[in-house]
């Protein structure tokens, strides 16, 4: 089969070169020519572990292309995904659709033979039926299907949810459109993926309720992390402990400074909106949107509180800017709030990343010096903040921190290190819901150990 892709984002890339590592002939399509141009010269417009030796490897096998030209791609094609950007609107937060529209247009005007026509990108509950009128209307000769195909991808590990997914979610009114999905996700349901068929509704209902579930768990532990703060509780052995309740799990139960990223902010925020279309109460999903906004505001007074009640002329060292490790994405991260507030206080900023530093200077100014590595940031600072948990953060030599900074205190927004350790060193230390240790303070150890056991 052949298969076009428009969209060359992240998750139309990921897409496009995954199904061509599966041995798909695959278009990657985008109105960006500079993108294009870079991609044909294999130079990532994202950073995503893994992808740019598949792109590499496909490239040189003659199975993945890039182009501008969406006509030709679409005639050839025999399987159309959709996967350009549908940001919220600005206005009630739900999607905005003009480029999503834009692309069903385009499609329907260049469609030759048949063609199914898969919808990627999130969408609104009932956008899929519209397509099907909207191609029908341009295009009343058209041969074609529509599925609802969502995406279910981690930033950072992209690569491996697409090649070996839990489960493919597909949206259809047809045999046939079952039939070639059938088909083309055979390579990765042999690995033991299961391909759901439903309907268009229930596929595009599927996508928002997984990210508000996901985001309403971690708004709740970030929550219950508070809680144990004040009762003398340890959040590690909590989380353990619900965690290994089989109707529960372990995963999305780790506390931190707040969610961020493209897809759940953005989809309980749709959520939210498209239930008071239909006047739905989901206040549920409200409460965590309120709580993860108000998290993130708590995370910069905590790190004030720590230093004394005011940052005024103090520096801080702030590792770790990307919403998570292994991508360069900084939407709706949490230095976005916190780093912005620490300013506000007086606080000059020394910040490194190990691949967000570019992306992060698109969206922070003020007074913030970009650093080349982690060392660089903490000289002469007067506390350390840890935000982001790249692997590389995990190991520093506690010891040359100690000597480098101006004051030894360190505020871990992520519980990567162990208490016991961090006493040792002499370090004022702050974590997410365990109690502080402060040199020449006692503390209760934990009875399991949690922290001894942490990396």
């Amino acid at each position: 089969m052949q298969i076009a892709v428009i969209g060359s984002g992240y998750v139309g890339l990921v897409t496009g070169v995954c199904l061509s590592e599966f041995g798909f002939r695959v278009t990657c399509i985008d109105k960006d020519s500079d993108k294009i141009a870079k991609l044909q010269q294999q130079i990532m417009p994202i950073f995503e572990a893994g992808l740019e030796k598949l792109v590499e490897n496909n490239r040189k096998a003659g199975r993945l292309s890039f182009s501008t030209d969406l006509a030709q791609a679409v005639e050839q094609a025999d399987i159309v995904f959709i996967a350009v950007g549908t940001p919220q609107n600005g206005v009630d937060g739900m999607p905005d659709l003009m480029q999503f529209n834009a692309a069903v247009a385009e499609i329907a005007k260049s469609i030759k033979n048949y063609t199914l026509i898969v919808t990627k990108s999130t969408v609104p509950v009932g956008t899929n039926r519209l397509v099907a009128k909207m191609v029908s209307g341009i295009n009343p000769d058209a041969d074609f299907d529509v599925a609802s195909n969502p995406e279910f991808l981690r930033e950072g590990a992209a690569v491996e949810d697409f090649m070996s997914p839990e489960r493919i979610v597909a949206g259809i009114d047809s045999k046939r459109a079952r039939d070639v999905l059938t088909k083309l996700y055979e390579p990765i349901c042999l690995n033991g993926a299961n391909l759901f068929f439903t309907t268009f509704e229930s596929a595009e209902t599927i996508k928002y309720v997984t990210n508000s579930m996901l985001a309403t768990r971690i708004a709740l532990i970030n929550e219950v992390a508070d809680f144990c703060e004040k009762t003398g509780a340890n959040i590690r052995d909590v989380a353990k402990g619900v965690g290994m309740d089989y109707r529960i799990g372990e995963k999305f139960l780790q506390p931190g400074p707040g969610y961020g990223g493209s897809c759940f902010p953005k989809d309980t925020l749709a959520l939210q909106q498209m239930a008071r279309n239909v006047h739905c109460n989901i206040s549920i999903v409200e409460a965590t949107i309120k709580s993860n906004t108000e998290r993130k505001l708590r995370m910069a007074e905590k790190i004030i509180a720590a230093a004394g009640g005011s940052v005024e002329g103090q520096t801080i060292a702030v590792l770790g800017l990307t919403f998570k490790p292994g991508t360069d994405d900084m939407r709706e991260g949490a230095s976005l709030v916190i780093i912005p507030a620490l300013l506000k206080a007086g606080a000059t900023i020394r910040a490194y990343d190990p691949h967000g530093m570019k992306e992060a200077a698109k969206y922070l100014t003020g007074n913030i010096a970009w650093c080349d590595d982690a060392y660089g940031a903490m000289a002469n600072a007067d506390a350390l903040v840890i935000l982001t948990e790249w692997n590389e953060f995990r190991s520093l030599e506690l010891k040359k921190v100690k000597a480098i900074m101006r004051k030894p205190l360190v505020v871990d927004l992520r519980n990567i290190y162990k208490r016991q350790d961090m006493m040792r060193n002499g370090f004022h230390y702050v974590s997410i819901g365990r109690q502080d240790v402060i040199p020449g303070q006692p503390w209760i150890s934990d009875l399991n150990m949690s922290d001894e056991k942490a990396a």
